[in-house]
């Protein structure tokens, strides 16, 4: 298994390490629900160095990315991020992603870590505009600051006022490293994510340096355990849970970034044609008021015929009741909002909720 420059401090933080992407991860360092708060409350620091960069240069950069991602790169400058996702010919789902501009010439493209071989691959095998590809996926580490103190403490450590924008980020020295500091985030929380390059030695005084600075907010360091808890209190996609080559973006309530105007793009005709046609099935967020635990694979059934079943489960720690994201019937949506989950062979009740869980 692969391992970040983090590694040695997930080990000496007694962390609970797993396989994930292949990479050897820290899913939790005290307990999930008290990482999951420490972010909701005031900050959290997370290790995402295995998620994928891959860099898109050459004259006709902003044309390949236009044809390969759903969302309208026009709407970009330098400076700018932008969520979006790539789709086969068949309107399945390659990937979500973040694209930033760097300049018209210049793109990063920051992939899930499950799929870089499979994304670069594809990128490589649709590259019909001469551009450079190159993954750079090795020689990144990748923090994301998050929740409500984030700023006060990047701030400390950039020493002067951070005016970034949400879907903005910067390049620039911090702590004598160059960095691309951007403000995203995967919890619906004020955050920032660092990406530099740099051994171990560099990685431990960027992590120290946070966590120092982050003191007096009682900053935590989060693992992946929370950040599942966290996005899905937010109705965030998840690759390989939500959406995945099955699954096309509008069935997966990703209409929004879905730009069926632009002249063209891969996926864009069958895309086209699943409006028309109108949508079977759509990706939709259900509550528990017991506290029942719903896991991905359950089935939910309304008068007891299966209509779905749940992709994303948890006990809202913030909500102490249980959400789940499933694909449902359309036309069973139509006539009811309340439907039943089976969960260890008992009918538990589940409303058809909205999204996001938690109002931010």
């Amino acid at each position: 298994m692969k391992r970040t420059t983090f590694y040695s401090i997930h080990k000496n933080l007694n962390a609970k390490l797993v396989e994930f992407a292949g990479y050897e991860m820290p899913v939790q360092y005290s307990s999930i629900i008290a990482e999951h708060k420490a972010v909701r409350q005031s900050v959290g620091v997370f290790d995402v160095s295995h998620m994928g960069e891959v860099f898109v240069r050459g004259e006709k950069a902003f044309d390949f990315v236009q044809e390969i991602t759903i969302n309208d790169v026009e709407k970009l400058f330098p400076g700018r991020v932008q969520y979006s996702a790539m789709c086969y010919e068949d309107g399945g789902i390659v990937d979500d992603l973040l694209v930033y501009c760097i300049s018209e010439k210049e793109y990063l493209l920051v992939i899930n870590a499950s799929n870089i071989e499979k994304d670069f691959a594809w990128m490589q095998k649709n590259n019909s505009f001469d551009v450079e590809l190159i993954n750079a996926s090795d020689e990144y580490s990748l923090l994301a600051v998050q929740g409500p103190n984030s700023k006060k403490i990047i701030e400390k450590l950039y020493g002067k006022e951070l005016t970034l924008e949400y879907y903005h980020f910067l390049q620039d020295k911090m702590l004598d490293v160059e960095m691309i500091i951007s403000r995203t985030g995967y919890t619906g929380e004020l955050g920032y994510e660092l990406y530099f390059k740099g051994d171990e030695q560099v990685a431990t005084k960027i992590w120290n340096a946070l966590f120092e600075a982050g003191k007096e907010f009682d900053i935590q360091p989060v693992g992946l355990g929370a950040r599942d808890s966290l996005r899905l209190e937010m109705g965030y996609c998840l690759y390989g849970n939500d959406i995945d080559q099955t699954t096309n973006p509008l069935e997966a309530g990703l209409s929004w970034i879905t730009r069926l105007s632009k002249s063209h793009f891969i996926g864009k005709e069958a895309l086209l044609l699943a409006k028309q046609n109108g949508l079977k099935r759509k990706l939709t967020p259900l509550v528990i008021e017991e506290r029942a635990f719903p896991r991905h694979g359950y089935t939910v059934v309304f008068k007891s015929k299966e209509i779905g079943s749940v992709t994303s489960g948890t006990v809202s720690p913030i909500l102490e009741k249980g959400i789940a994201l499933a694909y449902l019937s359309t036309e069973t949506l139509k006539e009811t909002k309340e439907v039943q989950m089976l969960i260890r062979g008992r009918e538990i009740s589940a409303q058809v909720g909205r999204l996001p869980f938690i109002s931010k």
